[in-house]
């Protein structure tokens, strides 16, 4: 080795990133509808969602964990973004709704390819990944989708809003249904 470090022009490593996203909804679907196919509608969505939960609560403990270790807390602010930055979406803004601060962000990878599939439905479950994480990270707030992409809108929305003591509730218990905190 020459100690030489190699560089990726910056096209080239959102195209990677987009591969990537577009086999993670792949994969996403192909998990859920088995599910589905095997169990039926309603304890294969009951168990896409249980995985979910499952995946967004080990991000949480993560973006938890991280977040001490530079010496915050698990205030929504110290919550570091999980996602890329190239590749997952074609752009995103920052915007202010109803006294709101909220993320847009156009052009998501794996949307695009559930609907592309007609599978926008199916796919959306993956997104309770959101809440499910900021509610690992701190159970007094959630990230839900006020718009989402798989559910035919043209960008997905995002916001941080405080939780009820009712979801915090839902949340907790193992077999609840929490899949309402973000519809």
């Amino acid at each position: 080795m020459t100690g030489e470090k190699k560089t990726v022009p910056l096209e080239e490593a959102r195209e990677q990133v987009r591969k990537v996203c577009a086999r993670l909804g792949l994969l996403h679907i192909a998990f859920a509808r088995t599910l589905i196919n095997e169990l039926g509608e309603e304890k294969g969505k009951e168990l896409v969602l249980k995985a979910i939960k499952g995946y967004g609560i080990r991000i949480g403990e993560e973006a938890k964990a991280r977040a001490e270790a530079e010496g915050g807390d698990n205030e929504p602010a110290n919550f570091k973004s999980d996602l890329p930055l190239y590749g997952m979406h074609a752009g995103a803004e920052t915007v202010e709704v109803a006294g709101e601060t909220r993320r847009r962000a156009y052009g998501c990878v794996m949307g695009e390819v559930w609907n592309e599939m007609g599978e926008g439905e199916l796919g959306r479950l993956y997104c309770y990944v959101d809440p499910a994480k900021y509610m690992a990270f701190n159970p007094g707030y959630k990230l839900i989708h006020t718009r989402a992409l798989p559910d035919g809108d043209d960008c997905c929305e995002l916001v941080v809003r405080p939780t009820t003591e009712q979801e915090r509730k839902d949340f907790a218990e193992k077999d609840r249904d929490w899949s309402y905190i973000d519809r």
